[in-house]
């Protein structure tokens, strides 16, 4: 076990490199939520403001 662990003696990279992976992908998943937030308050004011006549 302590072998595939060790990586040949490349873990500070091979695992470094998982690492950064998960660290990206965490980032887009976090990103794409705030972006689809945006979208819809944005949609949810142009409604309200379609509903009441363009006044606000």
């Amino acid at each position: 076990m302590s072998e595939f662990f060790s990586q040949g003696g490349f873990a500070f990279f091979v695992w470094g490199a998982y690492g950064m992976v998960a660290l990206l992908l965490v980032a887009e998943i976090l990103q794409l939520r705030a972006e689809w937030r945006t979208i819809w308050s944005r949609l949810g004011r142009l409604t309200r403001m379609r509903d009441s006549g363009g006044t606000e």
